[in-house]
């Protein structure tokens, strides 16, 4: 998964991208009772209509056979992979009603937001409502992540299938069946196979069947259908699939796929003999300047295909930058965790998840493949390569840094851990940046992170998990002692990296430069964050801008208003769009909160900046430093 990290969603940053903690977990006493089905493996039968569309509602139902029990628990996900936060997909069904073998309603007891209990005897299925994601993310800030949500409306249908259909508790190893029913003249795309199609009397709709093999490749699986463009091509060895809902069609399929089919193909390149897959889809919705469009910019990995959500509004300079980033970091994950991950990720529990230790290498190798294969490839300069590598540095130092990251990513979901989870895409990267240039200083050139990743992927794979606490000693194994000290300091441990030494192999370093910034935003980095128990915004503990401190700005204080304007998390939407059109000679008022007192803060916006470092190369660079510098980024 990528969360953008741009002045287009801070407001997603500070208002909704921590994981969600305090969540009642939907364990009951009924989910301990053995449930056996009549007859094993009996393919789970699911449909979803989009014919009729009720309230922003579509009506799904499941049958899944005949069970020998008491009772069956039927749930949608709380936690779906590669999120790191709570959904609770349950809240979003209307109407759960269950039918026996007569067609009567049967009793159907809600445990907690996700799960129902269902009386076994005699039950043939359910049938419910799904309510869509997208078009209340700006009242309600308990909905997924987008590219994870769903949306219904009349020209486009995002299917992301665990927000839609449901699985019985010990039956999501079943094979599934899912008939979709829509209007005829809808373009559809999916990657999971269709083994019939049926149309109407009159041929207005078409129910198309789809397999799959378990509850898993339901999920891994979206599908888009409605109005779309959709763009078919080879790169190398895979066929693309770019399907794209443009509302006011500013950005047809067929406009980005040039950017799409380069990216891919110094992808590949970058990626050699790892073997990769024979089709990827990219499902890209751009969403409308309107009250009911998403918010939460970014990406959701699945195994052989992305969901993208980004604004229409983009310039297509600007979009075609964000897909090569945001696409780029997707794939990616075919690396990891598709091909090498722990048994948490293997055997992913839906309800009650527990997270592996090593998201700097799910989020953060992912995130340095995508942002240093640009660079090997020849596809941006060396220096956009190191600004991008000092927004991190700086970015990272804003959060947690002597944190351990194995306890991070284990206790993702609570606090102090879960509001330091996007470090995992700023020195999780810098990790395996680092990790890279030792390995490559180690073997004369010979060996990377990427080899090493080749090595994990054809010990393990996608059927293999590793045990989680073995990796870093598996890791240290199959390098060097100096990796396996790194990992031992740095990543279990709580120690800063010193990345100077790192640059100074590879003959670079960071210089003291003045760098303008937005009154709220350094960069990708925001000066204000949120409390999500109270709502109240505040600024960070951190180094403030300069017009931030001429004004009196402390790191701690709360935000009540700003030009007689109250902000909390509910309206920081308004705010932050407001404040990047304020001038040099803007005049604000500001009443912040400072340990419980009410100040108020006048002045002039000014022109604030920071005082950074910008990471060059040195002039009197070794042969030795040069040498690895060239090894290491490929020119």
């Amino acid at each position: 998964m990528q969360k953008l990290l741009s002045f287009l969603i801070l407001i997603f940053i500070v208002a909704a991208c921590s994981p969600k903690t305090g969540e009642q977990l939907d364990n009951t006493d009924d989910s301990n009772q053995k449930v056996e089905q009549s007859a094993k493996k009996v393919p789970i039968s699911s449909s979803i209509d989009l014919t009729e569309i009720n309230n922003d509602r579509v009506w799904v139902q499941v049958d899944p056979g005949k069970f020998s029990a008491d009772s069956v628990l039927f749930r949608l996900p709380r936690v779906v992979q590669g999120t790191y936060d709570v959904s609770n997909f349950g809240s979003f069904v209307d109407s759960l009603v269950a039918y026996n073998y007569k067609g009567d309603q049967i009793t159907a007891r809600k445990k907690g937001k996700n799960t129902w209990v269902i009386p076994a005897a005699n039950f043939d299925k359910v049938g419910y409502y799904v309510n869509d994601t997208f078009d209340i993310e700006r009242t309600d800030k308990a909905t997924p992540f987008s590219p994870s949500g769903t949306n219904i409306a009349k020209d486009n249908f995002v299917l992301n299938l665990h927000g839609f259909i449901g699985y019985f508790e010990n039956f999501d190893e079943h094979p599934y069946k899912l008939n979709v029913t829509a209007p005829a003249n809808y373009k559809k795309s999916s990657a999971l196979p269709v083994t019939s199609t049926s149309y109407n009397s009159d041929s207005t709709t078409v129910t198309n069947t789809y397999s799959a093999d378990r509850y898993f490749d339901i999920t891994d699986n979206p599908m888009f259908y409605g109005d779309l463009s959709v763009e078919k091509f080879k790169v190398s060895d895979i066929t693309i699939v770019l399907s794209v809902y443009s509302p006011n069609g500013n950005h047809p399929a067929s406009s980005i796929k040039k950017t799409v089919a380069k990216m891919m193909r110094a992808q590949k390149d970058y990626l050699g003999d790892l073997k990769t897959t024979d089709r990827y889809d990219i499902y890209l919705y751009l969403a409308p300047q309107n009250k009911s469009a998403p918010t939460g910019f970014g990406a959701l990995e699945h195994h052989t295909s992305t969901v993208v959500v980004l604004p229409e509004a983009m310039q297509k300079s600007r979009l075609s930058s964000t897909m090569t980033d945001v696409v780029s970091h997707e794939f990616f994950h075919i690396v990891t965790p598709l091909s090498v991950h722990s048994e948490d990720i293997h055997n992913f529990d839906y309800n009650t998840p527990t997270f592996s230790k090593h998201l700097w290498m799910y989020e953060g190798t992912t995130e340095y493949f995508a942002s240093h294969f640009q660079v090997y490839e020849g596809l941006q300069p060396k220096q956009e390569f190191y600004n991008k590598i000092n927004g991190k540095i700086e970015s990272s130092m804003a959060m947690a840094d002597t944190m351990s990251f194995t306890k991070m990513s284990e206790n993702v979901l609570d606090e102090p851990y879960a509001s330091n989870y996007l470090n995992v895409y700023q020195k999780g990267a810098l990790i395996s940046m680092c990790i890279d240039i030792l390995m490559r200083e180690e073997s004369n050139g010979q060996r990377s992170m990427l080899s090493l990743m080749k090595q994990l992927s054809d010990e393990y794979g996608v059927e293999k998990p590793f045990t989680d606490d073995k990796l870093i000693t598996e890791i240290a194994n199959m390098t060097y002692p100096s990796v396996g000290e790194f990992l031992r300091t740095h990543v279990v441990g709580t120690t800063p990296i010193d990345y100077s030494k790192f640059f100074d192999k590879v003959g670079l370093k960071r210089v003291a430069k003045k760098k303008q910034t937005s009154l709220f935003l350094n960069g990708q980095t925001p000066f204000i964050d949120a409390n999500q128990s109270t709502k109240q915004l505040f600024f960070r503990d951190m180094k403030l801008n300069s017009s931030l401190i001429d004004l009196g700005i402390q790191s701690g204080d709360i935000i009540k208003s700003i030009n007689g304007t109250e902000y909390t998390v509910s309206n920081i939407r308004q705010l932050i769009p407001k404040s990047m059109q304020w001038k040099a000679d803007t005049k604000i008022t500001m009443v912040v909160i400072r340990d419980g007192e009410e100040i108020k803060i006048s002045g002039k916006v000014g022109e604030p900046t920071v005082t950074t470092k910008k990471l060059v190369e040195i002039d009197d660079a070794s042969k030795e430093q040069i040498k690895l510098r060239k090894q290491w980024l490929g020119n």
